[in-house]
């Protein structure tokens, strides 16, 4: 049987590089997306030639992501699963002090950009034979509670929620599934600055616990592993001892 195809945005590092090499120990093809083409070719680098295709990609850019899906089919064919992952934060500021303009910004890459490739997907998925595919959302433990300071982030993350549940309603009758993965202080860039101590509701500041980001991403090629007649709607991995479950 051929290899499973699979994008990932933001496959250069982090969750997005982890997820990417889980996927390919499972078997997967892989095209991986992100700004820069280096730390996309280093990932490639990783694994057998042929198997990850490395595409410079800006998620706010909707020329640039319908080129990556041209990409995926002049490559490899089709596509089966969509990682939508890419995503960024905002300075941890006062509401009032945010800049609009960078409010939008995050909302451009966290939300517009799923949707913007949400659509290239269904567009290759409902078409394709076999039909179908799985595309998986990056939510994170924003889209449940917010942080200190996180406006911006959470509002985008609460977002994407909807964004998922629809994309699942709509994708039934293509046997499109689509799930959402909520992640807690994965040690990567971003989360790994959770170790030096961040802000609290109660206005302390105090360290987390993090994880192993290869966990998050074996979690991922578990959803993807599924058959098209299940999915996991949502799934929340985190660091066991991070201050989500309880008061404070």
């Amino acid at each position: 049987m051929a290899a499973k195809i699979a994008m990932v945005t933001g496959a250069g590092t982090g969750v997005g590089k982890a997820a990417a090499l889980a996927l390919v120990k499972d078997g997967w093809n892989v095209v991986l997306t992100g700004r820069r083409i280096e730390p996309l070719e280093e990932v490639a680098a990783m694994a057998e030639k042929g198997r990850m295709l490395a595409v410079p990609t800006d998620v706010t850019d909707d020329a640039s992501i319908e080129n990556a899906f041209k990409k995926t089919i002049e490559t490899y064919g089709r596509l089966d699963l969509l990682f939508n992952n890419a995503g960024r934060g905002a300075p941890a500021i006062p509401i009032e002090d945010l800049p609009a303009e960078t409010f939008r910004e995050v909302v451009a890459t966290n939300l517009t950009a799923i949707f913007i490739c949400t659509q290239h997907a269904f567009r290759i998925m409902k078409d394709q034979s076999p039909r179908g595919g799985r595309i998986i959302n990056n939510g994170s433990i924003s889209a449940h509670a917010p942080r200190p300071f996180s406006i911006a982030y959470t509002s985008t993350k609460h977002a994407v929620t909807g964004l998922t549940k629809s994309t699942s309603l709509d994708g039934r009758a293509y046997d499109i599934a689509c799930g959402q993965i909520d992640i807690g202080n994965a040690d990567t860039a971003m989360g790994g600055r959770m170790k030096a101590g961040v802000p609290q509701a109660d206005g302390s500041v105090r360290a987390e616990a993090v994880m192993d980001p290869d966990l998050v991403g074996k979690a991922v090629a578990q959803m993807a592993a599924l058959p098209l007649e299940a999915n996991v709607q949502f799934m929340t991995i985190m660091a066991t001892k991070m201050p989500f479950v309880g008061r404070g």
